[in-house]
């Protein structure tokens, strides 16, 4: 009898679940065998996924250093594949996993997860933004103020990390600005080894980063320690929201140790900050290159308060007041998204877009070929963002992943996103320097190449 196979929104079972409507095709799969080349184009080459997709399908399989994985892209495969969220778990390539540490809720899967997840999660509530939106925009208007100070080109990029780092490091942790420098340097190293090939050589980017971990995680215990004397001695915390994981508690009331809490800190600090940073990085160089939309942007951005009134910086510039700085965003996104893809393990085999993936196979959702794969004539190779307003596009949009594990720090990387874009568009002009390599590096995140070197002046 041959073995079972999920069809998307079945109910979890032992029984044969016959195809509806045709039986499922077979994976198509490339010819690499090891793997170690497949591996090298995948970190290095932005259309791996999208050629491969234009010679076997929307769904193929392929070996990325001995690993068989399967790559998807387009609505009905990933719809299928959150449709059968029981029938897989989350997993990562080894660098990250490491990286991230056996504890971190990112590695846990199930019930474990969930729980975890809504804990951290609190973090990023609606309430806890509204808290950290003064501290953000005082942040906006430090920037603005940097940039205005410095007359020779600057790097924009390197800056708008440290912006980025800056809010959640002092809004949700409440680091002062010296430890933060300790930190953040520390976080950069750990960073450009997430993706990297998970060999331990000396003076790799995964050995330092290795080594930056461990430092970090002393660091986190340290701000720990910190804020749980603060709760202690009922003392108010700096940082909004942290006596949430300074408590030592989960959701069911069981004690979490130091170093279960530290590993949480450690992905809340990339939740919040890579994505972020990337985005900033793109939304800027995508409308300095394209300066018919800047202004058809800030046309709009001139009819609106900044800083936003007191208490309303969550909802001053969201889609029914700013329509077209969403549309922009939704089409930076788009084209440059902060997150390439995310990946899943098929615990049993299931369907997806009418082909069979057997059980135990690692599955990448190509969030950047699915962003610029529609059907019909639409043209997506084009920054549009017009194209949001009129009706939306045909593609799947899903620029911080999807389903039940989606990216933690949406929320306040969307609002973060929101104030730069009006606090910094509305008062500076800036003019992109020329001879200057503005293709993106894509791992860990894209960000121009050149750090996008710019001239700031008062607008």
């Amino acid at each position: 009898m041959p073995a079972a196979i999920r069809q998307p929104g079945s109910p979890p079972g032992d029984g044969w679940l016959p195809p509806d409507p045709a039986t499922p095709r077979p994976l198509p799969i490339t010819p690499a065998v090891s793997g170690v080349l497949e591996t090298l184009s995948f970190l290095r080459d932005p259309d791996f996924a999208r050629s491969r997709f234009e010679s076997y399908g929307d769904v193929y399989g392929t070996t990325l250093l001995g690993q068989r994985t399967v790559f998807i892209r387009g609505e009905k495969a990933i719809n299928d594949l959150f449709a059968q969220g029981d029938a897989v778990e989350g997993w990562w390539p080894d660098s990250v996993r490491k990286l991230l540490g056996p504890l971190s809720l990112a590695n846990r899967n199930g019930a474990d997860h969930k729980a975890r997840r809504r804990v951290v999660g609190q973090l990023f509530a609606a309430s806890a933004l509204k808290r950290y939106s003064p501290a953000i925009v005082a942040l906006v208007e430090e920037l603005k103020t940097e940039l205005l100070a410095d007359a020779a080109p600057l790097a924009l990029v390197p800056k708008l990390r440290r912006f980025a780092f800056s809010v959640i490091a002092s809004t949700v942790l409440g680091l002062d600005p010296v430890d933060r420098e300790v930190l953040f340097v520390d976080f950069e190293t750990w960073c450009q080894g997430l993706f990297s090939l998970p060999f331990a050589l000396p003076g790799s980017p995964y050995a330092r980063a290795l080594q930056a971990r461990q430092r970090l995680l002393r660091c986190l215990g340290a701000v720990l320690k910190k804020a749980q004397n603060d709760v202690a001695a009922g003392a108010p915390l700096a940082a909004g929201g942290l006596d949430l994981l300074a408590g030592g508690l989960d959701e069911a009331g069981l004690p979490l140790s130091d170093a279960d809490v530290a590993e949480q800190l450690l992905l809340l600090l990339f939740a919040g900050y890579e994505t972020t940073a990337s985005s900033l990085s793109c939304l800027l160089l995508s409308l300095l290159q394209h300066p018919a939309e800047l202004a058809w942007l800030q046309q709009e951005l001139d009819g609106l308060p900044w800083p936003p009134a007191p208490g309303e910086a969550g909802t001053a510039y969201d889609s029914s007041r700013a329509p077209r700085l969403d549309a922009v965003l939704k089409e930076v996104m788009r084209l440059a998204p902060p997150v390439g893809g995310f990946f899943r393990r098929t615990r049993e085999p299931i369907v997806l877009a009418d082909v069979l993936i057997p059980a135990d196979q690692v599955v990448q959702v190509s969030i950047t070929a699915s962003h610029r794969y529609a059907s019909g004539n639409e043209d997506l190779e084009v920054f549009r963002p017009q194209r949001h307003l009129a009706g939306g596009t045909k593609a799947t949009l899903l620029p911080f992943g999807g389903g039940e594990r989606v990216c933690l720090g949406k929320a306040l990387a969307e609002l973060e996103i929101r104030l730069l874009a009006v606090g910094l568009l509305k008062q500076l002009t800036l003019a992109l320097e020329p001879d200057q390599d503005l293709s993106l590096r894509i791992i860990p995140s894209p960000s121009p190449k050149d750090g996008l070197l710019v001239r700031a002046s008062r607008r």
